[in-house]
């Protein structure tokens, strides 16, 4: 099972590479949208942003629906909790680290006011 989630990771950091699927996620936040919507900000044509979309798709960050004509893409947002989980250990990990250099650093001030202290005292 590990494997399986890994390798998913592995898709969902892939996809989250590139900074116009990273876009392309950010407007869907907003709101479902044709492709022709998605590909308005960009300077690509519309094949390009479809590989795009492919690629998110099959990382399983969106759906696509069909409603006649109009096939509206759907953000979908549990992959990116299990990247945001996946994160969030190492998150607190650095952040304890953190939290022990600032103990560390708030002794060292705390030695250097008393050294300063002892100094000025014996002049």
């Amino acid at each position: 099972m590990a494997v399986t989630q890994s390798d998913h990771l592995s898709t969902t950091f892939a996809a989250l590479a590139d900074p116009t699927r990273r876009a392309i996620l950010a407007r869907l936040a907003v709101g479902e949208a044709s492709v022709t919507e998605l590909a308005e900000p960009f300077e690509m044509s519309l094949p390009a942003v479809s590989k795009h979309l492919k690629v998110l798709q099959r990382a399983g960050l969106i759906e696509r629906g069909r409603h006649a004509q109009w096939r509206p893409c759907r953000l979908k947002a549990a992959p990116l909790k299990e990247a945001a989980d996946w994160v969030g250990d190492y998150r607190r990990f650095w952040e304890g680290r953190l939290d022990r250099l600032d103990v560390y650093l708030q002794e060292l001030q705390q030695d250097q006011h008393r050294t300063e202290q002892e100094q000025s005292d014996g002049e």
